[in-house]
């Protein structure tokens, strides 16, 4: 068997199956319960006030306080 058509059953059958797995743990990696105040956050910064910085977030404001 010469090495290009080794590479290409390879790529047929299990590659195809390794991106897809990584695909299908992309999504549910972004839809997890815990990611939407991230994406939400960062889906607001093109309506944020260009004159003025963006107010701190409450996580960060608590960070602050923690550190000083």
């Amino acid at each position: 068997m010469d090495t290009y058509s080794l590479l290409r059953e390879f790529a047929d059958s299990w590659m195809l199956l390794a991106l897809f797995t990584f695909f299908i743990g992309v999504v549910i990696w972004v839809m997890r319960p815990g990611s939407r105040s991230a994406y939400q956050d960062v889906a607001d910064i093109p309506f944020r006030n260009e004159d003025a910085p963006a107010p701190a977030t409450r996580r960060a404001s608590e960070e602050d306080q923690n550190n000083g």
